[in-house]
């Protein structure tokens, strides 16, 4: 008898968590569209590790359009007009992949930021099902500039780094809004690997993806 009653308690108090975290998922979502989130795992994680949390959240309007164009044309070119999924990126990562010589993702700005905001890092199976669940519904009740406020502002950056507007005080010691071209591209030139690359030592491939982003610039609209 006292087993069978065990039993249930835990399974209301599972309930109960799952049903709390529906919930909060439910509230972030649709908040989402008005404000950034508290905190995100992905800065627990950093805060964890590199015992500091340097963020600082701006609005849209206030980000540089150089860090804007420099960040779509080093992570996802297609931003304003896929519906959240870059099929032929996905196919030329799985291409790319197959030779073996290096992992190259396919990940959207929109699966990025559901992951930064709702998930944690990892490859299996089950965060890229909930990933694909959750850049469905960002695509269909925020707008693309929304998320990428929210992308620009989650995304890390460095080693306890968080959002465009702390990478720049970071590197450049200046706002997102005042950084040049060139300097936009570095901090570009970092993802997806903040913690790998560093702008203020850059390694021969990391100057090769700062070129290389400085010429896609030129073809980026925002709209």
């Amino acid at each position: 008898m006292w087993g069978n009653f065990r039993n249930f308690i835990m399974f209301k108090l599972i309930k109960r968590i799952l049903f709390l975290i529906i919930l909060i998922n439910i509230l972030t979502l649709i908040g989402g569209r008005f404000f950034n989130p508290i905190i995100t795992i992905t800065q627990i994680e950093g805060l964890v590790k590199f015992h500091k949390l340097d963020r600082d959240y701006i609005p849209f309007s206030e980000m540089g359009n150089n860090v804007k164009k420099a960040v779509i044309a080093s992570e996802d070119q297609n931003f304003y007009t896929h519906n959240g999924f870059d099929f032929k990126a996905i196919e030329r990562a799985m291409k790319h992949n197959e030779k073996g010589k290096s992992i190259q993702g396919g990940s959207t700005i929109s699966q990025q930021t559901a992951k930064n905001i709702f998930l944690w890092n990892g490859r299996s199976w089950v965060r890229k099902g909930l990933e694909a669940v959750y850049t469905f519904i960002i695509e269909k009740i925020w707008s693309k500039d929304i998320i990428l406020e929210r992308y620009l502002n989650s995304i890390e950056m460095g080693q306890g780094v968080f959002g465009v507007e702390a990478a720049s005080q970071y590197y450049f010691n200046k706002s997102s809004k005042d950084l040049t071209k060139s300097e936009a591209a570095w901090i570009a030139a970092v993802l997806p690997n903040p913690k790998k690359y560093d702008p203020k030592n850059p390694t021969p491939y990391l100057n090769r993806k700062h070129k290389w982003i400085m010429r896609q610039m030129n073809f980026i609209s925002l709209k």
